[in-house]
C-alpha cells in the first residue's frame, strides 16, 4: 500500500485513502440501481410537508422530492418521521434524503449533510391578530404570564427555550392542531418559522404573523443528506441549481406560500 501511494503521488495521481474502502458505492448508484428514492419526511409541516387524510403527502418539499425522484428516473418511497426522532430515524432507516421544513443547524450536521441551503426563512412569533402589538418583541414573550406553545424536539423548542426561559412554555406534539390553541386562547404565541407563519396566515383567519420580514434569528432550510458521500450531495446540489435557475422551484412556493403581510 505504501509504494503505492508513493507511485501515485510522484505521478501526480489521487492516492486511495488508507484504511477507506476502495469499493464504496455512493447513494447516487444505490438509488438508480434500486429504481427508488427513500424520502424521510413528517408530514406535519404545512406548507413544506403534510399527509392527508388520504395517505397522501403534499407540499413545497414533497413536490421538490418528486421533481428529484423524476430526475433520477426513479419511484418515491415517503418514510414516515416526527421532529424528535428525525435524525434517529434518517439514520437507522437509512433514508436517502430528509425534506419537509428542515432547518439547518451545527448540531444535525455534525452526523448528516445539508444539501445547498433552499433559502432564509427565520424565526417570528404567531399570534392572533388583536394581540400584534402585544407580542412584537422577545421582551414581550419572555414573561411568566406569556403561554409560548411550540411542538416537542424541533428548532422552534430551542429556540424557544434559549430565547424566552421565563415565558410559560408549552409543549404541543400535534403539529397541525396547534394553532388551533392559538385561536381557542389555550396559548398565547407560537415562535416559529416565517413561512409556516404566512402559510397559516393565509389559511387561518384570525392569526397573523408578526413582522415577517424582520426575523428574531437568522436560519436557513436544506435537505438532509447522509454525510461522506459527495456524489450524492453533489448531484442533489446541481438539481437543485437547476430547479431554482429555471424558475421550477419559485412556481412550487408560490403555490403554497401567502405574500408578506403589509
Amino acid at each position: 500500500m505504501l509504494r503505492r501511494f508513493l507511485l501515485c503521488t510522484l505521478l501526480g495521481l489521487s492516492a486511495p485513502a488508507i484504511g477507506f474502502a476502495q469499493d464504496a458505492t455512493s447513494r447516487l448508484d444505490q438509488v438508480l440501481e434500486r429504481g427508488q428514492l427513500k424520502v424521510c419526511t413528517t408530514g406535519d409541516y404545512k406548507p413544506y410537508s403534510y399527509l392527508r387524510d388520504d395517505g397522501q403527502y403534499e407540499g413545497i418539499d414533497i413536490a421538490m422530492a418528486q421533481s428529484l425522484a423524476q430526475s433520477l428516473g426513479v419511484r418515491v418511497k415517503w418514510i414516515g418521521t416526527t421532529w424528535k426522532s428525525l435524525m434517529a430515524d434518517f439514520h437507522s432507516q437509512q433514508c436517502d434524503i430528509a425534506v419537509g421544513g428542515i432547518s439547518v443547524s451545527l448540531e444535525r450536521q455534525k452526523t448528516a449533510f445539508f444539501s445547498q441551503p433552499l433559502g432564509v426563512d427565520g424565526k417570528i412569533p404567531l399570534v392572533r391578530c388583536q394581540d400584534l402589538k402585544r407580542y412584537e418583541t422577545l421582551e414581550q414573550i419572555n414573561q411568566p404570564s406569556v403561554r409560548l406553545i411550540e411542538p416537542p424536539g424541533g428548532t422552534n423548542e430551542i429556540f424557544a427555550r434559549a430565547h424566552a426561559p421565563k415565558a410559560n412554555l408549552i409543549l404541543f406534539a400535534d403539529n397541525v392542531k396547534i394553532f388551533d390553541q392559538l385561536l381557542s386562547k389555550q396559548a398565547d404565541v407560537m415562535i416559529t418559522d416565517a413561512s409556516e407563519a404566512r402559510f397559516q396566515q393565509k389559511h387561518k383567519p384570525g392569526l397573523c404573523a408578526v413582522h415577517p420580514e424582520r426575523y428574531l434569528q437568522y436560519s436557513e432550510k436544506a435537505f438532509l443528506l447522509p454525510r461522506d458521500d459527495m456524489a450524492w450531495k453533489s448531484y442533489v446540489d446541481q438539481w437543485l441549481h437547476l430547479s431554482k435557475a429555471t424558475g421550477a422551484y419559485d412556481q412550487v412556493v408560490n403555490q403554497w406560500l401567502a405574500t408578506p403581510a403589509p
